[in-house]
């Protein structure tokens, strides 16, 4: 167990908060989606109710450690005053001078935004200055980490300035609700407890899926990833994209699933195109006819929804990570928002990591009808993995 935002007293107190705004922007430049700014808000709101000040931290894209005016949190700064009803100031960095001067005058009730992290090139690589988590640190009295999408990084702002808050480093409340979800995925699932993974590449994912195989009753595998799963069973997959070096992965793994009597799905019929635009020439063919030369699978068929969803139905408790389809294509996004559909019905414990999932069950509005939407996806991958990161690992004890 680690110590929790609530076990600390932040009256009078400055909290460094380490969150998420690493937010998309639109061709204007204006933010297209503040989930990450209002997941944060109940911790901010915590702080601010008892009686603290927060120094917020985030990092913003990716910047290369150089500063740059098209990384500047300044819009998430305006945003989260509009959210909270009140000011935010935003500093001209995260380290230095004019920074400490800042937060030293900052007042119980008030909120500042540090500049972009990744603006120094020690935030990504602490041995490259490992006065930079020291500088950071010097700026609050407790530190609080509730940037979830960035526990499996070992950073200066997450891992690193831990240390100089012996017993004052805590997780936030998001961090903290995160834990609870995944980590009962991984101790105490209700079960049948089915993951559904998605995306496009099962080199990212290999990891995880043998991980899940020690855990789960079922695994349903759709997307990219579903490829080369077929190469290895003999299907011809056309112009499909395959990672050439993971079909033996791939055949290894139908191996081992086969022998701890796993039940693997993989699609049963597949949207297929002639060129990868939405303007292409479609069809659906089964997956034992297979994909023909030229041709390469978006999406899995009709079938293969209502084969999956009838199945899902049985489910207690459901893991979902990755789209099923090229799903920002409108032809090809039926498979994924069956699965978003169908996982919304159910009375299962549902959890779904990874931003592409996120944005089908938003775009559909259901938010509301899943157990919990994870905040990271890569975070989230690696916790199920591993059982641990660095970001969590690097937290007082309760």
């Amino acid at each position: 167990m680690k110590l929790r935002l609530q076990d600390l007293g932040v009256r009078g107190k400055k909290v460094l908060l380490r969150v998420d705004f690493n937010v998309p922007f639109d061709a204007s430049g204006a933010i297209s989606d503040d989930t990450r700014i209002r997941a944060a808000l109940p911790t901010i709101r915590f702080i601010l109710d008892q009686g603290g000040s927060v120094i917020l931290m985030s990092h913003l894209g990716r910047p290369e450690g150089k500063r740059s005016p098209k990384f500047s949190l300044a819009p998430c700064a305006k945003a989260l005053a509009a959210l909270l009803n009140k000011p935010v100031q935003m500093a001209s960095d995260c380290i230095g001078p004019d920074v400490e001067k800042e937060a030293e005058a900052l007042k119980s009730g008030e909120v500042l935004l540090l500049e972009n992290l990744r603006f120094h090139a020690a935030e990504e690589k602490p041995s490259l200055d490992p006065t930079f988590a020291k500088q950071l640190a010097q700026l609050g009295d407790l530190y609080v980490n509730d940037a979830f999408g960035t526990a499996h990084r070992a950073h200066a702002s997450t891992a690193e300035i831990a240390a100089y808050f012996p017993k004052k480093a805590a997780a936030g409340l998001l961090l903290q609700k995160e834990i609870e979800f995944l980590g009962t995925l991984l101790t105490d699932p209700k079960r049948p407890f089915y993951a559904v993974i998605g995306g496009a590449k099962i080199s990212t994912k290999i990891g995880v899926l043998s991980s899940l195989l020690k855990k789960v009753d079922g695994i349903f595998i759709g997307g990219g990833m579903a490829y080369p799963f077929f190469k290895a069973q003999g299907i011809s997959i056309g112009d499909s994209p395959c990672e050439e070096d993971q079909v033996s992965v791939a055949a290894a793994f139908l191996k081992e699933a086969k022998e701890k009597q796993v039940p693997l799905w993989l699609p049963i019929d597949v949207v297929t195109a002639d060129a990868f635009s939405q303007e292409a020439h479609v069809r659906t063919v089964s997956v034992q006819e297979g994909i023909a030369e030229k041709w390469q699978g978006m999406d899995m068929g009709p079938l293969t929804c209502e084969a999956w969803s009838k199945e899902l139905q049985k489910a207690a408790t459901v893991f979902w990570n990755g789209p099923v389809g090229v799903f920002e294509m409108p032809p090809f996004a039926k498979g994924t928002e069956a699965i978003a559909k169908c996982l919304a019905t159910l009375s299962a414990i549902t959890v779904v990591g990874g931003g592409d999932s996120l944005a089908a069950i938003s775009k559909l509005h259901l938010e509301e009808h899943f157990t919990h939407l994870s905040t990271g996806g890569g975070a989230a991958l690696e916790y199920i993995e591993y059982g641990h990161l660095p970001g969590i690992d690097a937290l007082s004890p309760a």
